[in-house]
């Protein structure tokens, strides 16, 4: 169903403005892309009648004049901005004094950690809330964060991006596997992980469970080195995988840890969850909205206690009738909350809500 004739997206080359971009082309007549790069082939949807190549850096003073230029040219009823970090000081630039809705979408670091650098980066922040039509969070704690920052700004809708469908059920009897897929930046810890594995290899009871990493970034090779600093015999490192792959990867595995030190909700969680992985999760706000400690999945206070964790989970999830309860809730709260294709249409009716403001 077309909700908007023209509708501009503006946002970062990452794969996620690219999934969103696909998934809103149906509830448009055209669609126009502002970013610092193209989306890929089978992600570009039919639609995507223009794309404008920007540089999203706070040092590229015409960024704003370019897109203002573009936007000018196809005049677009609605515009969709995804972060409200300097994506969104271009962009607001960009429509200042055109009566064009916006919706501003934020993904987390660009709200809980951006404005904590200084009070320049602050200020920037929190203007860019205020300048949209209507902002959007994946958490109750993001949107919290949010208001703080601009307690004029417009309302926030919690609206996720989710995951395409539910997965398989999965069968009892997975291989004894823990799997952590975030990238390998300090932001995720990942060091930490392989710290507190390395206290699993010394436990004779857990001399079948296995590691695999995936995912890759700047602290790969480092990772790779602490491993055999460490003397691990039961880590696979699995390097940057497709999406089949890593779906494959959840489906082979009991566990799922990610223990970063900020986070808003992430889709690999959600994916994790709909597979059927046990979540291991840091002390955030943002997975308390999804895990309850000892019920659905475990998490650890605070990062010094994750070997202690770790084994707890591996401990829960060797026992497939305990796994399997903890299972079927993440399931069904995949299920009611975290499926892409009804978030989808929820932004939509967001779209249609505030273009019938303008009729």
């Amino acid at each position: 169903m077309t909700v908007v004739e023209r509708l501009l997206v503006v946002g970062s080359a990452s794969v996620h403005t690219w999934r969103y971009l696909a998934g809103i082309a149906p509830h448009a007549k055209e669609v126009y892309l502002a970013s610092n790069g193209e989306p890929p082939p089978e992600l570009a949807p039919a639609n995507l009648l223009g794309v404008c190549q920007l540089d999203f850096s706070l040092k590229a003073f015409g960024s704003a004049a370019k897109l203002a230029g573009f936007v000018d040219a196809v005049e677009p009823q609605l515009a969709h901005v995804h972060q409200a970090n300097s994506v969104a000081w271009h962009a607001f630039r960009a429509l200042k004094g055109r009566n064009i809705p916006s919706v501003l979408t934020a993904w987390g670091s660009d709200v809980l950690l951006l404005p904590k650098k200084n009070a320049l980066m602050r200020r920037m922040v929190s203007a860019n809330l205020a300048a949209a039509s209507a902002l959007t969070a994946d958490s109750f704690h993001l949107a919290a964060q949010m208001r703080e920052l601009a307690p004029n700004a417009s309302s926030i809708d919690i609206v996720y991006f989710g995951i395409d469908a539910l997965p398989v059920e999965p069968a009892p009897g997975r291989p004894k596997k823990v799997l952590s897929c975030r990238l390998h930046k300090s932001l995720y810890r990942v060091d930490a992980i392989l710290s507190a594995w390395a206290a699993i290899e010394a436990q004779p009871q857990f001399k079948d469970w296995q590691l695999t990493i995936a995912a890759s970034g700047p602290e790969t090779d480092a990772l790779r080195a602490q491993a055999a600093r460490l003397k691990l015999r039961r880590v696979d490192f699995a390097g940057f995988v497709d999406a089949a792959r890593l779906a494959e990867l959840y489906a082979e595995s009991r566990v799922f840890v990610s223990v970063p030190e900020s986070d808003a909700t992430s889709v690999s969680l959600l994916e994790a969850m709909g597979h059927g992985c046990l979540p291991l999760l840091s002390n955030l706000p943002a997975n308390g909205e999804w895990v309850l400690d000892g019920v659905n999945g475990r998490i650890v206070p605070d990062i010094a206690r994750l070997p202690g964790a770790l084994a707890e989970s591996l401990v829960w999830a060797s026992c497939d009738e305990s796994l399997a309860e903890a299972v079927a809730i993440n399931r069904r709260l995949v299920e009611t909350r975290a499926l892409f294709p009804a978030n989808i249409a929820r932004y939509a009716a967001l779209y249609k809500k505030l273009l019938s403001r303008t009729e």
